[in-house]
């Protein structure tokens, strides 16, 4: 069993006197289908047990077995268009009666159109696409692509990082609670310090000055280590949402092109608009040279991920990549196609845009009236407030961050704890004036009652 400081990084604490005490308020039958759940199901951390049982999720809300609904703001970084997204559904019944899958070896109209959408949406347009069932698998497959291109197996990526399950992605991830007890991994995967364990070790410091000190090192760790094929990383850290500067990337870019290094972005929970452009790193003017897609991107009713590699790195013809019974995946493609077309048709860039800017302004004003928040770090609809002891010495109040948990999820809103002691925040893009100011409205209750 895992402590509690080992599961306060990447998700909430399934084990602590507050997760007991929720437990206890629960109702016969939530408890009944948990202790189903329990029978039925491996355990394993962050997962069980369950908090609750539903019998639906619609829009911005799931509801439970008693007919509570919740305002949903983590959604598992999949209702970017909200839950059972009408566009989805029918495109999605619609491809079930025409052609429910396609054999491997052979294609079909829906899934070119698929890959051209997602192309369609980068800067360049100059990639092919790749599908795979999931995010695990697809970063995988980038990592697979880079060895091939490059004839190097060494990677660099970041401590704290998730890259998915996977015994080949929990080598390049930097969670302990994946890697505990699963033995030798992957060689040559290195690991560099992030973006924001620099921006906190140097306090004061400006961005500017953290992004030169991080790639600094990393240059360093490239000079000294040698044949590093791939660097790996989040362009915006999705739990506790780390935004680098432009120049951070423009630099980084910059390296990998010298050093003959594929850079590989990782946006599987964070692109489809959810910073504010379709992909995280068009926020920095740069293009990576692999970029991965996944969760969302199956429109909250499909297991969808892809790979976008540029068009040159198209080098892996006598070899099978992946190979997967899903490579050319028919319900996943109508998915694809429904999720853009509505995301373009309801212009939901705007709205997102729009969106995060009122809700930037009312944590504003909320930290500026509770000096327990540390930090507030917003893209889009991607949000992190971080709750601390002192704003002097930054030090983390998890005790209060998970308290606010449960007093939001009983008063109606669900989001998720990150590392340890930052409230994460992704909300749908259909997301409404009034359903933030609820959500601020509950923090600044929470915030009150237990600061």
């Amino acid at each position: 069993m895992l402590d509690n400081h080992e599961l306060k990084r990447e998700g909430d604490i399934n084990f602590s006197s507050l997760r007991t005490e929720w437990m206890t308020q629960l109702s016969a039958v939530s408890i009944d289908r948990i202790e189903a759940d329990e029978r039925a199901y491996m355990r394993q951390s962050m997962s069980t047990p369950c908090l609750n049982s539903i019998v639906d999720a619609e829009g911005c809300y799931i509801t439970d077995v008693n007919g509570r609904k919740y305002l949903d703001f983590h959604g598992n970084s999949i209702h970017q268009i909200g839950y059972k997204n009408p566009y989805v559904t029918e495109a999605v019944k619609k491809q079930l009666d025409e052609l429910p899958f396609i054999p491997r070896r052979f294609t079909a109209d829906i899934a070119v159109k698929a890959a051209e959408a997602l192309i369609n949406k980068t800067i360049s347009k100059d990639y092919k696409v790749l599908f795979t069932p999931s995010g695990s698998a697809a970063v995988g497959l980038a990592l697979k692509i880079a060895r091939k291109w490059t004839g190097k197996h060494k990677v660099i990526s970041m401590w704290e990082s998730f890259h998915g399950a996977g015994l080949d992605t929990i080598a390049v991830g930097g969670e302990y609670v994946f890697k505990k007890d699963m033995g030798p991994q992957m060689p040559g995967m290195l690991k560099a310090i992030p973006f924001n364990a620099y921006r906190n070790l140097l306090g004061s410091h400006s961005h500017e000055a953290v992004a030169t000190f991080c790639l600094d090192y990393l240059k360093y760790m490239i000079q000294h280590e040698g044949e590093i094929g791939a660097i790996l990383l989040e362009p915006i850290r999705a739990t506790d949402t780390h935004i680098p500067p432009i120049s951070y990337f423009t630099r980084l870019r910059k390296i990998c092109d010298e050093y003959g290094i594929l850079l590989i972005f990782d946006e599987i929970p964070t692109a489809l608009m959810r910073s504010g452009r379709f992909y995280v790193h068009q926020n920095f003017d740069i293009e990576p040279d692999i970029l991965v897609l996944g969760k969302g991107l199956g429109g909250g009713v499909i297991p969808q991920a892809a790979v976008l590699t540029r068009t040159q790195f198209d080098c892996a013809g006598d070899i099978s990549l992946g190979h997967y019974t899903h490579e050319k995946p028919a319900l996943g493609s109508a998915a694809i196609c429904a999720t853009i077309d509505y995301i373009d048709d309801l212009n939901l860039q705007e709205q997102c845009i729009s969106r995060s800017e009122f809700v930037r302004g009312k944590l504003e004003a909320l930290s500026a009236k509770h000096l327990c928040i540390g930090d507030v770090r917003i893209a889009g609809l991607l949000i992190s407030i971080e709750l601390v002891k002192s704003r002097e010495t930054r030090e983390m109040n998890e005790e209060l961050a998970e308290r606010v948990l449960y007093y939001c999820l009983e008063k109606g809103l669900s989001f998720k704890l990150a590392g340890g002691n930052c409230i994460t925040w992704y909300p749908p893009l259909i997301v409404s004036e009034e359903q933030l100011t609820f959500a601020v409205n509950l923090l600044d209750e929470g915030l009150c009652k237990y600061s």
